[in-house]
């Protein structure tokens, strides 16, 4: 089982657009983390870049980023963004079926079962996805509230506060579904039930490891702002849990890809695939870039 991963593609900064801008398919399911474009004022342009990907990959997972939210306001944005499910869902039980799924992971599952080749057992990939915002502490609120544009270009006074409390809303449901997965497993599992393994989708980063930050971006956890990007998780359950195999996220611009030592599990896969803003590509950018489970 394969899954391509992207985020961050800003397209609403590329001349090229939403219209032409090509993702080389190498996997049947596709992964948008988020930053893709802006939702509400460029609503049939981003529906057009959807569409081409339904029509090259089986399934497109969606998690919505802080620029999916720019010039509109949260619940306007996830409002459109589950229209367009509806719509293609539809579309497909019409006998569209040449269209993929498009799945809006907005603190939701979404489950493939998978032959192993070789192996006489299936497994259960679960993919996890939630925007994740990150927390800011109470020391740095005013620095990033001040420093960064979701708080200037997202409507409904949104700000650090309301920010911090979907932080603890995505979290605490992260760490819910991964308990609710695996509490009734326990290894050895029997001959006939399947494996389990979880893939975590977010935008926000879940670690402040070196290996994941930027020095542009609040490359150091003593920069004020360093705490807009991500938060470290190693402490929770959706972190420690063995059947949770590989994280994938955004919103840093910086690419990454390393394994996080774990102390009672195997290492967790980090990885990202950014490509960052037309006046400031991320480095290492792949666009064909997939994982396999």
């Amino acid at each position: 089982m394969a899954v391509q991963i992207v985020s961050d593609l800003h397209l609403e900064t590329y001349t090229e657009g939403y219209q032409s801008f090509q993702i080389i398919p190498r996997a049947p399911v596709l992964a948008l983390l988020g930053d893709i474009g802006n939702v509400e004022p460029h609503r049939v342009s981003l529906a057009t870049f959807l569409n081409t990907q339904l029509r090259q990959f089986q399934a497109v997972l969606f998690v919505p980023g802080s620029h999916e939210a720019y010039h509109s306001t949260w619940p306007a944005t996830l409002q459109i963004l589950h229209s367009f499910e509806a719509e293609v869902t539809a579309r497909r039980a019409s006998g569209e079926m040449a269209l993929g799924e498009l799945i809006i992971l907005n603190r939701r599952a979404y489950r493939v079962v998978s032959n192993v080749p070789g192996v006489f057992r299936s497994v259960e990939i679960v993919f996890l996805g939630c925007s994740l915002f990150s927390h800011v502490p109470p020391e740095r609120s005013a620095a990033v509230g001040q420093a960064m544009n979701d708080f200037r270009l997202t409507g409904d006074r949104w700000d650090v506060y309301w920010h911090n409390q979907m932080h603890a809303r995505d979290l605490m449901w992260l760490n819910e579904a991964v308990s609710s997965l695996t509490v009734s497993r326990s290894p050895p599992f029997t001959s006939t039930a399947p494996e389990l393994a979880i893939i975590i989708l977010t935008h926000w980063s879940p670690t402040t490891d070196p290996r994941s930050r930027s020095p542009k971006y609040g490359g150091h956890t003593s920069d004020a702002i360093a705490s807009s990007f991500s938060t470290d998780l190693s402490s929770q359950v959706c972190f420690q849990s063995p059947y949770v195999k590989a994280w994938a996220f955004g919103h840093t611009h910086f690419n990454c890809d390393f394994a996080f030592t774990r102390p009672n599990a195997a290492p967790l896969r980090l990885v990202t695939n950014q490509r960052g803003y037309a006046f400031a590509p991320a480095a290492d950018y792949v666009n064909d870039k997939f994982i396999t489970m």
